[in-house]
């Protein structure tokens, strides 16, 4: 294997005329960064020595966060005696502490924090808008009124509530499609259609609230904000193996959405078909919403802020899948550290997520009325 420094675009390689005379060198073309490209024999991996380091550097933050997520609590543990646990150490209280209740909690604010981070990627690289998410857009929303139905209808488990919340999911992308779709779909329009349907479902949502037993209730509103209290092993595992195949579909289908960047006409002209391309990624971005919300509820902006403030980390010329999953992760259980442990209260992540993501949302709409002034 070996590295080299390549400024230029893939398309600006050596070409050899169609007579068959010598090879002719393009002229390299400014990217604007610099990349690595990693060769193991005929296969080369462009990389991004930046992006990379971010990369990196979340993950260690990520696992900081989270030794200090599963330390943190009445019963504290330091961190040495945390990663004592994991090596196969440590007394039984603090294996039971550390592995039982504490680390489904952490797991999940991290896996399904990266579902929520692709989800928004997805759907603002489809758009091309960075207002573009599914809490924005209403789909968090349809996936709890899908789960609440499945509560008001069977008051089943959670095998029946998950597949409640996707559906409910799926039936609230598909009506906004159709209402945004007039000739194609554009990024705006679909915008100020989900904000609608989002304020419809919200006051549905309300509605069916009233409507179930008042135990119920209460765990459905507190569920309803966003919240990682009382998560358990079962219903995280389960969300990790729905999502696996989404995100396996999602690396074959990376290359066709990076030729979306250069525009429709370019992309079909190199051999992707832009509207089955974006009708798979805002199938997967729905997907994963709803599995993720069926486990902590709708969690609001971290989908939004997520891919953009990777992109500014990094500074990608496009949204990378990886890196908001990663700050994805990232957002979520810092939020979740600071509503239990920092606040002087204890409430829902959703409420940390809330207050923060309002004020980024603010700062976005004003970039973008900037930008079409």
């Amino acid at each position: 294997m070996s590295t080299r420094i390549d400024a230029r675009s893939d398309i600006a390689r050596s070409s050899t005329t169609r007579t068959g005379t010598a090879p002719i060198d393009a002229a390299p073309i400014n990217l604007g960064y610099r990349r690595r490209v990693l060769r193991v024999g005929r296969l080369e991996l462009p990389v991004r020595a930046r992006s990379i380091g971010v990369a990196v550097s979340v993950v260690l933050v990520v696992v900081v966060l989270g030794v200090l997520s599963l330390g943190l609590g009445t019963y504290t543990l330091s961190p040495g005696r945390v990663v004592e646990v994991f090596l196969g150490g440590g007394g039984a209280l603090d294996r039971t502490v550390v592995l039982e209740w504490r680390l489904p909690r952490t797991l999940a604010a991290i896996a399904l924090g990266g579902f929520l981070g692709i989800s928004g990627a997805l759907f603002q690289t489809v758009t091309r808008n960075p207002l573009a998410s599914p809490d924005i857009l209403g789909l968090s929303n349809g996936a709890f009124t899908g789960m609440l139905l499945t509560l008001v209808l069977t008051s089943a488990g959670w095998p029946l509530v998950t597949a409640g919340a996707v559906v409910g999911g799926l039936a609230t992308a598909a009506v906004i499609w159709g209402l945004a779709h007039r000739g194609g779909v554009q990024g705006f329009r679909l915008i100020v259609i989900g904000i609608g349907v989002a304020a419809l479902l919200a006051s549905t949502n309300t509605w069916l609230l009233l409507q179930i037993e008042l135990e119920t209730a209460m765990f459905a509103s507190a569920w309803g904000v966003g919240t990682l209290n009382g998560v358990t092993a079962v219903p995280v595992a389960g969300a990790v193996a729905c999502g696996i195949p989404l995100l396996l579909v999602l690396v074959a289908l990376t290359p066709r959405l990076r030729q979306l960047d250069l525009g429709d006409d370019v992309a079909t002209a190199t051999g992707a078909r832009p509207a089955l391309v974006r009708t798979l990624a805002l199938l997967i971005a729905v997907l994963l919403v709803s599995v993720a919300t069926a486990v902590i509820g709708p969690v609001a902006f971290v989908a939004l802020a997520a891919p953009q403030v990777a992109t500014r980390l990094a500074r990608t010329p496009y949204l990378s899948l990886t890196l908001s999953a990663l700050v994805g992760a990232l957002l979520l259980l810092a939020s979740d550290l600071i509503a239990q442990h920092v606040l002087p209260v204890g409430l829902p992540v959703g409420v940390v997520t809330v207050s923060v993501g309002g004020l980024y949302l603010v700062v976005m709409i004003i970039k973008e009325i900037r930008r079409r002034a």
